[in-house]
């Protein structure tokens, strides 16, 4: 049975029921909190492996907390929201959440993306023996072993899923890799028209990562086709 410990930040009772059931039936350690104040106080004194975070909460909302846990960690981070909107969806991604899961939600499909989240995290977070320990792209270094990346020598922090697009585009530097091609590595799941999802991604590495996104100096959009990192 898993150990790794879960942040769950909502104010609704019902719904912290339902699911603190299910993420004890698969061994996860909980930790719980109903606003955003609470959740950074938590994060401040324990070792987190993922975040469930409600958007609508008192205090502190879900989008204000995501943005100040972003400022100091990379954990992996689901946030709820009853909105299901695409701009909802995609402010979420934008300021740095990892998935996106419309209430009312199947639990046993919230379960699935824990997994999945915690997986994806441990194995971009981890070196594995067949991997070059540092990519370097011009004034761009990725270290696999540290999952850290510079541009200029001037360290750049990046979400987990931001740097497995990144790692992706780099270890295939120069070639041309779909929309499709992108989300199905990455996120290990099918497609579903989610352009939206990873045209976020690509904007926030951009804007970390270029001097000038307007006219990027590493990852290059090849209209009608996908994307490609270009030394």
């Amino acid at each position: 049975m898993s150990r790794e410990t879960v942040l769950l930040v909502d104010d609704e009772k019902e719904i912290v029921q339902l699911i603190e059931i299910y993420l004890k039936n698969e061994g996860y350690r909980l930790l719980k909190a109903t606003n955003g104040l609470e959740a950074l106080q938590l994060l401040n004194s324990n070792v987190v492996d993922l975040i469930i975070l409600d958007v609508m909460m008192p205090q502190m909302d879900g989008i204000e907390a995501c943005m100040k846990i972003r400022e100091q960690s990379n954990t992996p981070i689901i946030m709820l929201s009853a909105k299901s909107q695409d701009m909802d969806k995609i402010t979420g991604l934008s300021i740095g959440a990892d998935d996106y899961v419309t209430k009312p939600f199947n639990p046993l499909e919230l379960m699935a993306r824990v997994k999945s989240q915690l997986r994806r995290y441990k194995q971009f977070n981890t070196a594995s023996p067949q991997d070059d320990t540092e990519i370097q792209i011009d004034g761009l270094v990725i270290n696999i072993a540290t999952h850290s990346v510079t541009v200029d020598d001037v360290s750049v922090k990046l979400t987990p899923r931001e740097f497995a697009v990144l790692k992706l585009l780099a270890v295939n530097c120069g070639i041309v890799l779909s929309m499709e091609k992108i989300y199905q590595e990455v996120w290990n799941e099918p497609f579903m028209e989610s352009k939206n999802t990873v045209m976020v991604h690509i904007r926030k590495i951009r804007e970390k990562i270029e001097k000038d996104s307007q006219n990027p100096r590493y990852i290059k959009t090849v209209w009608g086709i996908g994307y490609k990192m270009e030394a």
